[in-house]
């Protein structure tokens, strides 16, 4: 009896044994479902948040406020950072010159409620102030209308550009929002520009925002005190180590800190953040590797009884086989055969379901920015793991199928 001979035999027995071998192959499926599955979730994550970073560029940084840690350190508080202000981040971008992009915004506010006639938006529009590079270096792209020009951004003029959810919120689909006045804060702004679709991590934020010039910004949220954010974006990569320095001289002396003393801002790279995801993925791919494996554990005990009681049943089928002239070899390859093609078959339905569930999950968690994963290594891994979760769950029935005496097995009731 060869390789081939024994495979049809596993077969047989299969279809002999229909609903026990769905049932079997069920537990293997939502084995592989659980391990495939979560590993395609994090895929999705993960290329969601590396779309959301691709317009950032790896050539950028933004210096912005030092964080304020309310804590104590050996009995001192820790120091207080005022923020960066308006003359602050307007001397940076002066004193840098033309070596670097600089754009410079500030958050209005984050809980707006914009209104067209009837309608009005739920209150969590940010408003953000931003001077003519920022849009740019950050990857925000105009599809309909024009960015502000110099007088808009000199004088201050009531102008602002929409984010596609704002849209979508408060225009109907026959309604064109460009020039018409909408109203933000209580003030009325003239629409001059439609941003394309963006999305973010965790719920799209930045399709949920509304641009306006830095000096409409700042006089929107007169009375309160503003940090201004700064990012700096260089010709060439290859520099950017470079810049860093030159910038951190340049904003050190702009926020007149003492030699020897620590910065009082913090400067960042757009990609560091990309970096500092993948590093978590990769902490949450272990974790869904680990649930994913726990789950392939008990199917495998599961399919290991279930063969046990196979050996049991066709006892007298193995004595026939003996008495006929099959070796032990022979014996074990054929319940191994048969346990490995149940697992193949549970792990083909559970890739299946493993795809459509991940991706489901990751569109669910991400939105339309996780792109379609078919995750190919994953698929590999899931099918290798199940044929060694047959050959686990298979060795041990086996051998006991194979050394069983002939003779009590054609006696066995």
């Amino acid at each position: 009896m060869n390789l081939l001979e024994n495979t049809r035999e596993a077969l047989r027995s299969i279809k002999a044994n229909m609903l026990r071998t769905i049932l079997t192959a069920l537990i293997i499926a939502i084995g592989v479902t659980a391990l495939v599955g979560c590993l395609t979730v994090i895929d999705g994550i993960q290329s969601s948040v590396n779309s959301s970073f691709a317009g950032l560029g790896a050539n950028a940084f933004d210096v912005r406020n030092r964080d304020i840690y309310k804590i104590r350190k050996g009995g001192e508080k820790e120091k207080r950072y005022p923020p960066i202000d308006y003359r602050e981040a307007k001397l940076y971008k002066e004193k840098f010159g033309h070596s670097a992009i600089t754009g410079l915004k500030v958050n209005v506010t984050f809980n707006a409620e914009v209104k067209y006639e009837s309608k009005q938006t739920n209150p969590n529009t940010r408003v953000i102030g931003s001077d003519e590079n920022y849009l740019d270096i950050k990857g925000f792209k105009v599809s309909t209308g024009r960015v502000f020009s110099p007088n808009d951004l000199e004088m201050g003029t009531n102008v602002c550009i929409l984010g596609v959810d704002v849209v979508s919120q408060i225009f109907d689909k026959n309604i064109n929002p460009m020039d018409k006045e909408v109203t933000i804060l209580g003030q009325k702004m003239k629409v001059i520009g439609l941003l394309e679709k963006k999305g973010s991590m965790m719920g799209g934020g930045d399709d949920r925002v509304i641009f306006v010039p830095l000096e409409t910004g700042r006089k929107m949220a007169e009375g309160r005190s503003l940090t201004y954010d700064i990012v700096t974006s260089v010709p060439n990569i290859t520099d950017i180590e470079n810049t860093i320095e030159e910038a951190r001289g340049i904003m050190r002396k702009v926020r007149q800190d003492e030699i020897g003393k620590p910065d009082s801002f913090s400067i960042e790279r757009s990609d560091s953040l990309a970096k500092q995801s993948e590093s978590i993925t990769d902490i949450l791919r272990m974790a869904g590797f680990g649930i994913g494996f726990i789950t392939l554990l008990g199917a495998a005990i599961a399919l290991m009884n279930i063969m046990l009681v196979s050996v049991t049943e066709r006892t007298q089928e193995i004595g026939i086989r003996k008495s006929l002239g099959a070796t032990p070899f022979l014996i074990r390859l054929q319940f191994l055969m048969e346990a490995i093609v149940i697992c193949l078959l549970g792990g083909l339905g559970g890739i299946i379901l493993a795809i459509v569930i991940g991706n489901l999950f990751a569109q669910l968690l991400m939105g339309d920015s996780a792109g379609f994963i078919v995750p190919w290594v994953w698929m590999t891994l899931g099918i290798t793991v199940c044929v060694g979760v047959g050959l686990f769950s298979g060795i041990y029935p086996a051998y006991k199928a194979s050394k069983l005496d002939p003779i009590e097995s054609l006696r066995y009731e």
